[in-house]
Parts: C-alpha cells; structure tokens; sequence
C-alpha cells in the first residue's frame, strides 16, 4: 500500500523522521560529552537538541498517523505500526519529560531523572526504529501497492513477497 501523506511524491513519514531521531539522538551523545568534561555549553546544546527533537517528532508523527490509519485492520502490519507508533509516543514523552526536567534549572543543567529519561528514550528508539524499517524496508508498507501485509517477521527466515507477486523477478 502507498503511503496516504506525501512530499514531492514520496511518503512524507520517513523523510521527516529522520530530523529527530537524528536530533534526539545527538542530545544524548552531548549529555554524555557533558557527563565526560563538565563542559556546559553541552548542556546547551543538548537541550535545544532535545527541542528541535521535539517539534520535528510531532510534525514527523502527523504523516505517519495518517499512514497508520489508512493500513487495513486486523493485518500484521496494522500491529506493528500500532506498536512503532506508540513506543515513538512513548520516546517523545521521555525526552518531553527531560526537557521538562532542564527547563527549570540553572543553565539548563539536567537533573539525574532528565538524564536517565533520555537515556531510556534512546534505548527505545532503537527498537522503534527497528519496527519502522520492518514496515518499510521488508514489507514496503507506504511504498509498494502490492506490499504483503501479512508477511513474516524477518527474523523467521520466510521472503516477504506477496504470494500473488511472487512469480515477478526480485529487484535489487
């Protein structure tokens, strides 16, 4: 199934999500360099990371929402989407709550608790980042109209083709 939200003619969803993952993940690489050398302009910088993360995950959402909802019920790929969604709810909330945590004090200075949230978040992004290459990467969901929303899970060792495509020569 082709993605329902596009930019230019290409599914709007992986073009933006590439800004927060890339931002929030920086952040947490600034806190560690911080955590290394006291330095605070990483504290800063991490903080504002953790801002532009922010916004850009909620505009990243959006498209990926409105994919979401045009998947068909009760498909393999409507659980995953579900579980890539709400653990990407789940990050923006942790990082929310870190960026919570900074914006009271001196400096933006994080508190043990904004530190250990960001970190969990970037733990968990792994694993949505995961589901969300599974669903486009493997599946081509929001990429390919024959897309076999079925499909086994990677790790099974099964193809992923559609069996009513199955017969067509495999692209590389």
């Amino acid at each position: 199934m082709e993605s329902k939200a596009k930019l230019a003619g290409h599914a709007a969803h992986p073009i933006l999500v590439v800004f927060p993952l890339g931002l929030l993940a920086t952040s947490v690489i600034f806190d560690g360099v911080y955590l290394l050398n006291k330095n605070q302009k990483m504290v800063l910088v991490a903080y504002w990371m953790i801002t532009a993360g922010l916004i850009s995950g909620f505009a990243a959402a959006i498209p990926g929402w409105i994919d979401w909802l045009a998947i068909p019920a009760y498909t393999r790929v409507k659980r995953i989407g579900l579980f890539h969604g709400v653990g990407n709810v789940v990050v923006l909330l942790l990082f929310g709550a870190s960026w919570l945590w900074r914006t009271g004090e001196p400096g933006y200075q994080p508190p043990a608790l904004a530190l250990i949230s960001s970190g969990l978040a970037f733990m968990l992004t792994a694993l949505t980042g995961w589901l969300g290459g599974e669903l486009v990467d493997r599946l081509g969901v929001g990429i390919d109209d024959n897309a076999n929303l079925n499909a086994p899970n990677l790790l099974s060792g099964h193809p992923a083709a559609n069996p009513s495509t199955s017969h067509l020569p495999h692209q590389a």
